[in-house]
């Protein structure tokens, strides 16, 4: 498990892997979530800094809450998190990579290179 970066909060840091996690389909659309306490126990996070962060993938329209049931994947939630993702991507780190590739003098052509094998 990585370590939490001291200049963001651990609430959105836990937020941004478990979008990561949905965009790879861990849980899968209609699915629940991990319950709190399974989270805070994963993560070795308080509880409340887990909620928070299940918070906010709410907030993004990603996740329902059945009553009673807990946090459930929405349908469409891989689609809508991949276009807030490549809305953040072209608007935070698109013109930083573009700028580097820039001073390094770096072309297109010369970033596609066959894998090694």
């Amino acid at each position: 498990m990585r370590d939490w970066d001291d200049r963001q909060a651990i609430y959105s840091q836990l937020a941004d892997r478990l979008a990561g996690q949905l965009l790879d389909g861990d849980p899968p659309e209609g699915q629940a979530m991990p319950s709190v306490r399974t989270l805070a126990s994963r993560y070795l996070l308080n509880p409340l800094t887990v909620g928070r962060a299940l918070q906010a993938l709410d907030d993004d329209g990603l996740l329902e809450n059945r009553r009673g049931l807990g946090l459930f994947v929405k349908p469409g939630a891989r689609e809508r998190l991949r276009q807030i993702e490549r809305e953040r991507f072209m608007q935070r780190e698109w013109p930083q990579l573009r700028q580097r590739l820039k001073q390094l003098g770096l072309t297109p052509a010369q970033l596609e290179w066959e894998t090694p094998t």
